[in-house]
């Protein structure tokens, strides 16, 4: 029977293993070792007569190569997203004045993403009004009604 603390060793094994491929396919080790199975491949053909078969192989062998991939390399995109995420959480928690509200913004619905999106496209638009007037455009105006 599987604990909850196996489960989380089987989460951590295949996320290392998964940026471990990831980072290994992007390697010029790996393009070679691929460009040289396209060219193995493509010399076996008159020994196997360009048969069907003959083509199967390299049509199965990159489908399925490409599929296993897709999930590798989007595991290890979305790690490195969340990564990234609490990284920039972080930088806003520690900044005096930033709006802790917008820590999870990723989780909140549209629209009320909408919402933090046009008030800060109005400072946005203040602070260019600013620069063209040579005012400074780095304070920290409160947004009262942010998110409402």
């Amino acid at each position: 029977m599987k604990t909850s603390n196996q489960g989380a060793m089987g989460r951590v094994r295949f996320s290392d293993l998964a940026r471990r491929l990831a980072v290994w396919s992007g390697t010029p080790l790996a393009f070679m070792f691929a460009s040289g199975a396209v060219v193995l491949w493509a010399l076996s053909g008159p020994l196997f007569g360009f048969s069907d078969t003959w083509q199967l192989v390299i049509n199965t062998s990159t489908t399925i190569i490409t599929f296993l991939m897709v999930f590798l390399i989007q595991n290890t995109q979305n790690r490195d997203t969340e990564a990234m995420q609490i990284k920039l959480d972080e930088l806003i928690r520690a900044t005096q004045g930033a709006h802790n509200a917008l820590l999870d913004l990723e989780e909140i619905d549209d629209e009320q993403f909408e919402r933090y999106w046009r008030s800060y496209k109005k400072l946005a638009a203040a602070a260019r009004e600013k620069l063209e007037k040579g005012e400074l455009d780095t304070d920290s105006p409160e947004i009262k009604d942010l998110g409402r």
